[in-house]
This record gives structure tokens, sequence and C-alpha cells, in this order.
């Protein structure tokens, strides 16, 4: 395939934004010496920092290519991913952020077995975190082969491989602290690489004056607008997925007590409002002039290829290489966030714990999905990033909320609750994905409004039935989830 920019292009940035990745987080083997360090950077992590971090990692391949493509296609049907993506952190804020930081935990499971006393449901907590991160780690790996394809004409592969090489090296080498040098750093590169061509673009437009295609005229695959129940659906998954998340959940230990955990929350949600503008604008921009890239299959690219078609020349080719920068910055991000928490759980529950088997985790955690991501075709990112949320929303959301907020939640009714989610949203979306979207029914392809209110009501039933169960340090846990810290104070 010809690339659609330069060759050049595509190749230089990848090597910056993998080099300075790689330097970044080999800083951070300076500093990460304890298992502290590796899984949750000893609990020192300031707001800012850390906001930083997360909107590094929260902001993946969906964030950064899919929500423009889908604009382009959708129109502001798809304006509900930004709106669910960000609306998601405001619930993170009031419901999970600071008792998940109180309970001291270092992954989820962690905290599943402490607050149900249960090796049983840390067991399946665990299975269902690592399905969630590999699943998620996929469109990430898809994201990358689309980036390399279209900017470079090499094979796919080579940016799978790139990405799944760059975040083994940076993980290993520094783990929690390492990362979250890297992904600041990503977030602001990823801002910067929207922003500064965004700004050219619209300079460029302003002088041509109005578009060549009437925004209000353009539907350019046909698609007919997303009805009540899709749009519901996707909202519950995007808004209950955020809560469910493990890379952005394991954040949140790594900050000094509870009442920084929440102020990191309402930084993040700042941070992600300012982003989610410009793929917006990206998609928009893309409707009304160059609605091609939707006929010709390009819609998750709009964002690298539109500096190129609008601008040109030199200018337009060095606007390409920043988005592209920002690309592997998307990519690499959300992966290695991924790959912590996967790799805190699969050591602890598998390897024994410590530095050693973390990082053997960590090429496990990344290795795997690789495999997958090699077997299957590229979804439209956004939309098989918003089946991953649902499925997060249908297992880890619901026994995260009931364990904080509910005293009456029991081993057994965490584990079948899990479970009827997992099988539930997991036969749907395997069900769509046989069909190929073509006949799938709409309550299928959009599966989490009942999909997660059944998860919830088997939790809550089952839980019930179970009274008995309900564990004896149960008081003393939800003591210490609800019962603000005193502010850390240091020498420093």
């Amino acid at each position: 395939m010809n690339p659609a920019v330069s060759p050049a292009v595509g190749v230089a940035a990848l090597a910056v934004v993998s080099l300075a990745t790689a330097v970044i987080g080999f800083y951070g083997l300076r500093i990460s010496r304890t298992t502290g360090d590796f899984y949750v950077a000893s609990r020192t992590v300031r707001p800012w920092w850390n906001a930083s971090a997360i909107g590094g990692e929260y902001l993946s391949a969906a964030s950064f290519l899919g929500v423009a493509g889908l604009i382009l296609l959708s129109g502001t049907d798809a304006l509900w991913f930004p709106v669910g993506y960000t609306a998601g952190y405001l619930m993170l804020l009031l419901f999970v952020a600071a008792p998940l930081r109180r309970s001291g935990a270092y992954t989820i499971p962690d905290f599943t077995e402490a607050r149900l006393d249960s090796r049983a449901v840390r067991r399946v907590t665990s299975l269902a975190v690592v399905v969630v991160g590999w699943l998620y780690i996929v469109p990430q790996l898809q994201g990358a082969a689309l980036t390399i394809r279209i900017t470079t004409g090499l094979p796919s592969w080579v940016g799978s491989v790139a990405v799944v090489v760059v975040v083994c090296l940076t993980v290993v080498a520094g783990g929690m602290r390492s990362i979250t040098f890297v992904q600041a750093f990503q977030y602001w590169l990823k801002l910067t690489a929207l922003a500064v061509p965004a700004v050219f673009i619209a300079f460029v437009l302003a002088g041509n004056g109005s578009p060549a295609i009437a925004p209000a005229s353009i539907n350019p695959t046909g698609l007919a607008p997303a009805g009540p129940y899709q749009n519901i659906s996707l909202l519950v998954a995007l808004l209950f997925g955020t809560l469910g998340l493990p890379h952005v959940l394991v954040r949140f230990y790594t900050n000094p007590d509870g009442q920084s955990a929440r102020r990191t929350t309402l930084i993040v949600l700042g941070l992600l409002s300012v982003f989610y503008l410009l793929p917006t604008a990206y998609g928009l921009a893309a409707r009304m002039f160059a609605p091609g890239l939707a006929r010709s299959g390009q819609a998750d690219a709009v964002v690298l290829l539109l500096p190129a078609q609008l601008i040109g020349g030199t200018a337009g080719d060095l606007l390409s290489a920043l988005v592209v920068a920002g690309a592997f910055a998307a990519f690499l991000s959300t992966t290695s966030g991924l790959v912590v928490s996967l790799a805190g759980v699969i050591s602890q529950d598998v390897l024994g714990g410590g530095v050693r088997g973390f990082r053997l985790a960590a090429v496990i955690s990344v290795v795997v999905p690789l495999g997958f991501a090699f077997m299957t075709d590229s979804l439209a990112l956004a939309g098989s990033v918003g089946l991953v949320f649902a499925f997060t929303a249908s297992t880890v959301c619901p026994v995260l909320l009931l364990g904080i907020w509910w005293r009456g939640l029991t081993d057994a009714g965490a584990i079948a609750g899990m479970v009827t989610g997992g099988l539930l949203c997991g036969g749907a979306m395997i069900y769509s994905a046989a069909l190929g979207g073509a006949g799938t029914p709409f309550w299928v392809a959009q599966p989490a409004a009942w999909t997660v209110p059944a998860a919830f009501a088997v939790m809550v039933l089952v839980s019930r039935a179970t009274k008995g169960r309900v564990p004896k340090t149960m008081s003393r846990v939800m003591t210490r989830l609800h019962t603000p810290e005193r502010p850390l104070v240091t020498d420093r």
C-alpha cells in the first residue's frame, strides 16, 4: 500500500517518540528499587503528575484516532463517546477515587479479597481484570498497525511489534514509578500533537472561505442515526466501564492519601475536557472538507491524514509528523498502563510477587494480546473499545461499587454477579463478532444496557440469599474505606 504521507514522516516520528519514551523510562529505573516502586510508585505521586499520567494512559487509540473517525462517520451520534469518557471520571470522583486509595491495596484483586475475605473472589476478579486488560491492549496494537501502514507503507505488524518492544523495555525497567514519568510526558505530547495542527488547519480553512460541502448535507456513509437504545447503552458502558478500568484504578493507589486522589480526579476532568475538543474538531472538519476518507475506509486515519490533505507541502509533512508522534504516544501510554496493572495482578497471583515476578508478568501481559492482534482484523477503534468498556462495566464495576458502598455484599454474590455479567456480555461480543456486524440485533451489538443491570441484580440477590457469608471483617474494612486520612506530611 502506498503511504498517504511521506514515509520519512512516520519513521522519524516513531523513532523520536520511542526514543523519548525509552529515555524517560530508564530515568525512572534510577529511582525504582523496591517492590512498592514497581507496583504503586511507593504511593508518593502528587496530583498534577498523577493527573497527567492518568490522562496519558486513558487517552488511548480510541480517543486519539477513533473519536474523530466516528464523528466523520456518524456525526453528532459519536459525541456520546467523548461525553461518556469524560463523565465517567466524574463518577470515579464521586464514588471510587478516595475510598479505593484508602483501601491500601496494590491491585483490584487485593481490594476485593480484603473487602470480602475470600481467595475465591480474588481469583475471579483477577481473571476479569486480565481479560479486560488484554481486550483493551488489542485495539492499541491495531491502532499502531494502522498508523504504520498509513504513514510509511510498511507492513502493519511493524507498528504492533514496535509498541510491544518499547512498552516491555520501559515497564520492565522501572515499573509504576518509571511509567508515571512516561505517561505524564505523553499526555502533553498528545495534546500538543493535536492542538498545533488544529490551529494551522483553522487558519487555512478561514482563508479558504466557505467549505466545498455544506455540513448539513453530509452523510459520508449513509449510516442511519443511532436510536435511543444504542445511545443509552453506550453511555451506560462508558460511565460504568470507566469505574472498572484496571489501569486507571491502579493509579489511585499511587496517591499519598484520599484527598490527593480526589484532587487528582478533578484535574483529570479538566485535562480530558480540553483534550476531547480536539478530535471532535478534526472529525467535524473532515465531514466538511474530506468526506472521501469515510468512503475509502480510512475513517480511523482522519487525524493522521487531515493535516497533509488540507495544508500540504513541507508544513503539512511536519504537522503530520507531530500527529503521528502523538498517535504513538497514545498507543504506548495506554498499553504501558495496562501492562503495569496486569503485571501487578499476574505476578502476585501466579508468580509469587516481587520485582522479578513483576518483570516476567509484564512480558506475558503484552505478548499474549500481540498474538490476538495478529489474528484479528482492526475494527473501528472507538467502537471496539466501547465493547471493552461494556465488559468492564458488567464485571469489575459492580463488585467495586457494591464493595465500597454496600455492607451486605458477600463473596458468593460477588462471584455470581461477575460471572453472570462476564458470560452475558462476553457471549454478546462473541456472537456479534461471529456475524461480522451484519444482521446483529442492536441489543446484542450494544449489550451494556441489559448486561450491567443483570450483573448488579444477581450480585445483590445472591448476597441477600447468603447473608450469613458477610465477612466478619466487613465493619473494619468499611470504616477504613470511608474515614478520611490526615494529609501526608513530609520533611521536604
